[in-house]
């Protein structure tokens, strides 16, 4: 089944909203976004290696990680998980450590579609616009992709 990523960044806001399905249960895609040994295996593009320091998965939770290129160019990665219901819903902030002081708040919902099918949606807010526009000039939406195609290789 054809499971397309679709980014959409509206025109003067400071939002991008991200939808993706995968041909894996709720309770299976939901573990693999909450466990770090299975984060570290799919979040990201494939060149890159995921160094965890700390992924605490709960309400109240603190996350940070480093992602390293093959050119041993690292880029550092926090936040906290403000709200996390298994299975259905997390808040999270976001901050790129090479851009202090942006910190984006994202919303991801984990939706049952029955027949061992889900979708994701992820709601980011950033401080401003400049800065939203900023993610997406990064690059984010080719790592969005990468990561989640590992994704379907990890929970299929």
């Amino acid at each position: 089944m054809s499971n397309d990523l679709h980014v959409n960044a509206p025109e003067g806001v400071p939002f991008i909203d991200i939808t993706r399905e995968f041909d894996a249960p709720v309770a299976k895609v939901f573990e693999a976004h909450a466990k770090p040994e299975l984060v570290a295996q799919w979040m990201g593009p494939r060149d890159l290696t995921m160094d965890i320091k700390e992924w605490d998965f709960v309400s109240g939770g603190r996350w940070s990680y480093v992602s390293t290129g093959r050119d041993g160019e690292a880029f550092g990665f926090r936040g906290m998980f403000h709200t996390v219901r298994p299975d259905e819903f997390a808040i999270q902030t976001f901050e790129f450590e090479g851009y202090p002081d942006v910190v984006a708040i994202e919303s991801i919902t984990f939706e049952d579609l029955g027949a061992d099918r889900t979708r994701i949606r992820i709601h980011s807010v950033y401080p401003t616009l400049e800065a939203r526009d900023g993610m997406v000039a990064s690059g984010m939406e080719g790592g969005v992709k990468v990561g989640y195609e590992r994704l379907d290789e990890l929970v299929a």
